[in-house]
């Protein structure tokens, strides 16, 4: 693993993805990509797997390549909003106590969805919602592009190397540390390539996450 950067003395900031960080939402991406398939006439689970790794314009093109790429779009977000407004979600155990234990415009979410799906997820799940939210309409590249991340960084006004990335997908890995920042993963069993730290799950990372932010803060108070 990669030696993580050290600024003392500064204030720290958290960046959080949603999906699979925050959000259990693997049940629901595999019910709402299994009734797009059903309604192309395609198989779910391959569907589904292709779906895993690339972006739905880039699934589009390898499962479905003789339909509109834009009506294929267009039919998943109809299922992914509805499935917003009627689906169940669950938060990651220790997502509550992370985000309310967060100082004020010190962390903000950065997620290759929508607001106004985290929002209505957030608002299904009980979480706080913080001022800054960068999602798929706020960037032209989105992970693993450094984009996303720098936007949110600045965005709060800091420095990328006092930002603390927390992603769940090789993806979101890649991004953050493209953008130069501290990237810690969680809720996989295996340790995402070039993570600083790893944790199996959000909550054994609580305590860590609050505690980076913490820190330079209590340094620069003495």
């Amino acid at each position: 693993m990669s030696t993580e950067p050290a600024r003392p003395g500064r204030t720290k900031y958290v960046l959080l993805d949603v999906d699979g960080t925050l959000i259990d939402a693997v049940s629901n991406q595999r019910k709402v990509w299994g009734t797009w398939a059903e309604r192309y006439g395609l198989d779910a689970d391959e569907v589904y797997q292709v779906a895993l790794r690339t972006r739905p314009i880039e699934t589009f093109a390898q499962v479905a390549a003789d339909r509109d790429p834009r009506e294929c779009l267009a039919t998943l977000h109809e299922l992914e909003d509805e499935d917003v407004r009627s689906g169940v979600y669950a938060a990651f155990d220790g997502a509550s106590e992370l985000l309310h234990g967060l100082p004020l415009k010190t962390w903000a979410l950065v997620t290759s969805n929508y607001e106004h799906r985290v929002r209505g997820r957030f608002l299904r799940t009980g979480l706080p919602v913080p001022g800054v939210i960068v999602d798929a309409a706020a960037v032209e590249e989105g992970k693993p592009s450094p984009v996303p991340y720098l936007l949110a960084a600045e965005q709060l006004g800091a420095e990328p190397e006092d930002c603390l990335v927390i992603e769940d997908a090789p993806s979101g890995v890649r991004s953050g540390l493209s953008a130069g920042m501290t990237v810690w993963g969680v809720n996989a069993a295996a340790a995402v390539e070039g993570v600083h730290r790893h944790f199996g799950s959000l909550r054994e990372a609580v305590p860590h996450i609050l505690a980076f932010v913490a820190g330079p803060q209590r340094n620069a108070a003495a």
